[in-house]
């Protein structure tokens, strides 16, 4: 479709990811999966697909913006949005929306994190083709669901109307993280997905819906009109966006609105947001080990994650459950059931040791 317009979200810093995500290198750009590309390049690759490569946009932060030059050589440098500071998604959605809107009235937009693994990538473009073609014709804002196959309290959830199996579905509500058993009730329901927070619109209904639900957002972006496009760009950039609030998409407009719908899928998903969801979806060996890095001497070890340099040799005996990182700066030994606490230790480390090791 000519006037597609993909938008990777790759601002974040993955700090449950630590120490191997840093605040100066996070988890997007590092080969995480150990096949050579990092988590921006296969989510660039997949995209271009189904969308002319001058149509993609990476939004990422200002301090990233030389990183995703030397990743994606191939990018327009001006298809580069570097937010000036971070304030969520719903700012850097809002103002890349104007954007485009000035190119293409009529575009249509997909929404995409650039860190999550996609294993059944076919029927995951098939998605995202169906749901621009309903958006092109259907003032509707539109979100990928997963089918949950665990009660998982590490996600987010989507209430939807599932008298259509598969097809395109009203939704009812967003809920946030579940405890256990909350989790447990919604998979027995089925009246439930997972939020990937993968999202499909037509330019005019995004902005008019930030024109209803976060005024506030249109009204400071929609003062570049004018500016977008232009040499004058960066500069309204620097002068405006940090004036706005800080706000993900979610609560600025998806828990708002009433036209949000949903296509339900199962095509391989993971948000990869910590080491245990990394586990999962890796090759493991025998006794349910994964590891990465020079040869490794296991021995009475099970249900491990070992990633080191390649120049090292790691000798471990024992472990049952737990993450093994060493980066060169930072050793990480840790029980996979705590890895929720992660990102507090990263954060006790770099109070302790200082920015090197953020």
């Amino acid at each position: 479709m000519k006037n597609t317009y993909v938008l990777i979200l790759a601002g974040g810093v993955g700090s449950r990811f630590w120490p191997k995500s840093r605040d100066n290198y996070p988890k997007q750009f590092i080969d995480i999966l150990g096949i050579g590309k990092s988590l921006l390049q296969l989510t660039y690759e997949r995209f271009s697909k189904i969308c002319k490569p001058e149509n993609i946009y990476i939004l990422s932060n200002g301090q990233y913006e030389e990183l995703v030059k030397q990743q994606l050589p191939l990018l327009p440098k001006e298809n580069i949005l570097a937010e000036p500071s971070r304030n969520n998604t719903a700012p850097c959605i809002a103002y890349a929306s104007f954007k485009i809107a000035n190119l293409e009235p009529e575009a249509n937009i997909v929404v995409a994190p650039s860190d999550h693994l996609i294993l059944k990538e076919d029927i995951f473009l098939q998605k995202v083709e169906t749901a621009l073609d309903n958006v092109e014709k259907d003032d509707r804002l539109l979100t990928l669901g997963i089918s949950p196959s665990r009660p998982d309290t590490g996600y987010g959830y989507i209430k939807y109307d599932r008298e259509v199996p598969g097809q395109i579905s009203r939704v009812h509500r967003f809920l946030e993280k579940p405890n256990l058993e909350k989790a447990k009730e919604f998979i027995a329901s089925g009246d439930y997905l997972w939020n990937a927070g993968i999202f499909i619109w037509n330019v005019k209904s995004i902005l008019k819906a930030f024109q209803k639900y976060a005024p506030e957002l249109y009204e400071i972006f929609s003062e570049g009109n004018g500016h977008y496009n232009t040499s004058t760009e960066k500069e309204f950039l620097l002068k405006n966006y940090s004036l706005s609030p800080n706000i993900s998409i979610d609560y600025a407009i998806m828990e708002k609105a009433n036209n949000v719908y949903t296509i339900p899928g199962d095509f391989g998903w993971s948000d990869l947001g910590t080491w245990a969801s990394l586990h999962d979806v890796m090759k493991k060996d025998e006794y349910n080990n994964v590891f990465s890095g020079h040869k490794i001497s296991l021995s009475e070890t099970e249900d491990c994650i070992v990633q080191i340099p390649g120049d090292k040799i790691a000798v471990i005996k024992g472990l049952n459950g737990y993450i093994i990182v060493d980066d060169g700066k930072v050793l990480l030994i840790y029980p996979k059931s705590l890895e929720q606490e992660i990102k507090d230790v990263s954060k006790n480390v770099i109070e302790i040791c200082g920015k090197d090791f953020s």
